[in-house]
């Protein structure tokens, strides 16, 4: 079954009726080849702070909130919310050396999201922000449980927008890292190859419209990740589907919320969320909120539910 995923239609057929993370993944091996077309930040932001595998940039004053984007997105992701967050936090906007158009530095060498951790917990550590609230989408969501693993002080509470501790249950129901590592292992090599090179056109909105159910939502996601470097995309996507954090999820103390989208054609909210509480099992602090009518990037199928879920999370 993992080997029939791998060819880019069977990706498409993919089981998703409602497990929406998977879309997120599926949507870096649709994508368009990488382009340096730049998104600009729609709020004033200082100049990015540059390490090996992210950049950070700051604005906002006040309690420390660090918003973490997923696969091939940039940090704009985050602005349909970050200016109002802005009001009473200092808001750290991270993004993925590779991804925006930005140089990949680091990135293309194995170790993506180990380096991530660590140069997080580096500006954590540098910049004396011990106990922030950390947020994360899909992968930033898996770097977000990552960072309250491996060094439970950084992370005073997470919000976790479409992720699960491990994603390989969103592919093949019942996989393991090792029985899911060939899929992985051909996605990344069939991602690294759309490099330089163009992509059907058809095959991209297909994709598109599994990340997200409006038209505009769509057209965002597509030039999102036509502006990331796909060898970056598919060795960050090889490591994400490779971590199995279920087992551990019981050691982490920090409180967690996780933003579930669910939409009734994929199994309504009741079945979305009873997967989400299983794949976290034995997490001793842990939330849901599911938000409706939306794919995977809720903050742009559903801008106002999802800035009231953030911001209700922040002020807590």
């Amino acid at each position: 079954m993992i080997r029939r995923l791998l060819p880019f239609a069977d990706c498409r057929d993919t089981p998703l009726r409602w497990i929406a993370i998977a879309v997120a993944l599926c949507a870096a091996i649709g994508s368009a080849t990488h382009a340096h077309a730049q998104t600009a930040p729609a709020v004033a932001a200082s100049p990015a702070i540059q390490m090996e595998h992210i950049s950070v940039q700051v604005m906002g004053k006040g309690s420390p909130v660090i918003l973490i984007p997923g696969l091939s997105s940039p940090r704009a992701v985050w602005d349909g919310v970050a200016p109002d967050l802005a009001k009473n936090h200092t808001v750290y906007l991270v993004q993925v050396n590779g991804f925006g158009g930005e140089d990949p530095r680091g990135n293309l060498q194995p170790g993506i999201l180990p380096g991530m951790i660590d140069e997080l917990h580096k500006l954590i550590v540098d910049h004396k922000l011990q106990g922030a609230a950390v947020v994360g989408h899909s992968m930033g969501g898996l770097a977000a449980l990552m960072l309250a693993k491996a060094h439970p002080g950084d992370v005073g509470k997470a919000l976790i927008v479409d992720a699960l501790p491990f994603v390989g249950s969103a592919f093949v129901p019942g996989s393991t890292a090792e029985t899911i590592k060939p899929f992985a292992e051909g996605a990344r090599a069939q991602m690294a190859g759309l490099y330089g090179k163009p992509f059907p056109a058809a095959v991209g909105q297909a994709i598109a419209q599994r990340n997200a159910l409006k038209p505009e939502s769509q057209t965002q996601v597509a030039a999102w990740s036509a502006a990331a470097d796909m060898r970056v995309a598919g060795q960050a996507m090889y490591e994400d589907m490779l971590i199995d954090l279920r087992g551990e999820m019981k050691s982490i103390a920090t409180p967690i919320t996780v933003i579930v989208p669910w939409t009734a054609a994929r199994g309504g909210e009741e079945p979305t969320l009873a997967f989400y509480k299983a794949e976290y099992a034995g997490t001793p602090n842990i939330s849901f909120k599911g938000i409706g009518d939306s794919g995977h990037f809720a903050m742009l199928d559903q801008p106002e539910a999802f800035k009231a879920a953030l911001l209700a999370f922040a002020a807590k």
